[in-house]
């Protein structure tokens, strides 16, 4: 099955076009005849026999952006000016930038900004270091911290590499939030380095989001710096994965008629968002819980278990289910999956339990596509913007620093983290809810303020908070 064509592989098609009646019809004839969506027009320019016009249109991938363009340009009266690739061109000199939060337009300004009045706040800051949280960045900055070794769908491709997704981060933490997020990709995998690293730029920094870096090393590196930082430590490929998902689950049972407690739920994918997952809903009551990796499922005992897994096994899969994941899923209400892309098909939905949920999130290709698993599943949801239910992080993550923040918060508790997704989940109203709209959207404008203020409200009241 062919991908849709989609806007991660928009071009846009600079065309001349005769300026006679029809021209532009063949064209988008052509566009539709190569496989291509025109998205967009954006303006156009008329110059006597010719209209020059900017058309956006979705491909498949940069293959099939070639061909389109290559199509296009073989219509009559139609001649393709140039033609680029729209997302490297929005990527061009990066995504973010430093911005000045004061003037600096004379002499008494310098005065005040730098030298000499700049020493009096040093100096306050030094007898008083807490003030560092009111009177520079750290007060509304977080570090989004890599060491490129698991990075979206593509896996170890270093820090260089995965430098546009931390500055996407970055991008929506301040779109979203308002807070200020820097990347900070790190030239080594090694755990001990990366502690080390992190734990020495600390002082810059009111927060860390830890980003992209494999299992089981993302574990030791979180639990770690938690331990030994006095700001929010917060693995968003775990915990904003998890609580989004929990969120979703939620209103998954204003849907149909079941309780958390009574739920039988299969993980597929046991790195750090499965893991995070799993924790998440044993706290929130889920009856039943079974994870599977690539050998099958996992319980107590079974061997080629590393520290992370033999946690989740001692705790979870109480009856010992062992087998594959086509195996352990007979029966389950709910499959998440966080892995690989096609492990399932609709014959495997048919053995679960009646109104099965389906959370394939694998990116960008879920473990079972929604065309396969319709009418069959009772909620859908994936990890992408094209199909509804899209579990995405950005609907916790800049909502939950943004509490942190206003509440001065030395952590992110479980009980925050539990709060952000019933937050979450309340920004679908009894109105709006049915299997296709179990989460908001991501542009959903309402929900980083109700996680910020739900999750600000549990930090004071668990008192983790800077007095």
């Amino acid at each position: 099955m062919k991908n849709a064509p989609t806007a991660a592989y928009s071009i846009t098609i600079k065309v001349a076009l005769d300026n006679v009646p029809g021209t532009l019809g063949r064209f988008a004839v052509a566009v539709g005849e190569a496989g291509g969506n025109i998205a967009a027009i954006p303006g156009f320019e008329a110059k006597g026999p010719t209209v020059v016009r900017a058309i956006d249109v979705n491909c498949r991938d940069e293959e099939h952006a070639q061909a389109v363009a290559e199509a296009v340009g073989r219509v009559p009266g139609v001649t393709v000016v140039e033609w680029w690739d729209r997302t490297f061109r929005l990527h061009e000199g990066g995504k973010i930038e430093v911005n000045s939060l004061c003037s600096v337009a004379d002499s008494d300004d310098l005065a005040m900004a730098y030298t000499p009045g700049v020493a009096r706040v040093c100096m306050a800051i030094h007898d008083n270091p807490a003030l560092a949280h009111e009177y520079t960045i750290r007060k509304n900055t977080v570090a989004i911290v890599s060491d490129g070794t698991a990075v979206l769908g593509l896996g170890d491709i270093g820090p260089l590499g995965a430098m546009p997704v931390m500055e996407g981060k970055a991008l929506l933490f301040k779109e979203f939030a308002g807070v200020d997020a820097f990347p900070l990709c790190l030239d080594t995998s090694d755990p001990e380095e990366v502690i080390e690293t992190v734990m020495r730029v600390a002082p810059t920094f009111g927060g860390i989001n830890l980003e992209d870096i494999a299992a089981p090393a993302a574990f030791e590196i979180e639990e770690r710096l938690k331990a030994a930082l006095d700001i929010p430590v917060f693995h968003d490929d775990q915990h904003g994965t998890a609580v989004v998902c929990l969120a979703a689950l939620i209103n998954s049972l204003r849907v149909i008629d079941k309780q958390m407690s009574d739920l039988s739920v299969v993980i597929s994918g046991m790195g750090a968002a499965g893991m995070a997952i799993g924790k998440i809903l044993l706290d929130a009551g889920v009856g039943e819980i079974v994870g599977c990796d690539r050998l099958g499922a996992i319980h107590s005992g079974r061997d080629r278990l590393n520290f992370a897994k033999e946690w989740f096994a001692e705790h979870t899969n109480v009856d010992r289910k062992a087998g594959t994941l086509r195996e352990v899923l007979v029966g389950a209400d709910v499959f998440i999956g966080v892995s690989a892309p096609n492990l399932l098909d609709a014959a495997d939905l048919r053995t679960m339990a009646t109104d099965p949920i389906v959370f394939a999130m694998a990116n960008p290709d879920p473990e079972i596509r929604p065309e396969a698993a319709d009418g069959i599943a009772a909620v859908m949801a994936t990890g992408r913007s094209d199909f509804p239910n899209q579990i995405n992080n950005v609907l916790a993550f800049p909502g939950i620093f943004r509490g942190s923040f206003d509440a001065k918060a030395t952590s992110i508790t479980e009980g925050m983290k539990h709060v952000a997704a019933i937050a979450i989940a309340g920004c679908v109203s009894d109105d709006e809810i049915d299997a296709r709209h179990v989460v908001p959207s991501a542009f959903d404008r309402s929900v980083a303020p109700a996680v910020a203020a739900a999750v600000a409200d549990q930090a004071r009241k668990e008192g983790v908070v800077r007095r």
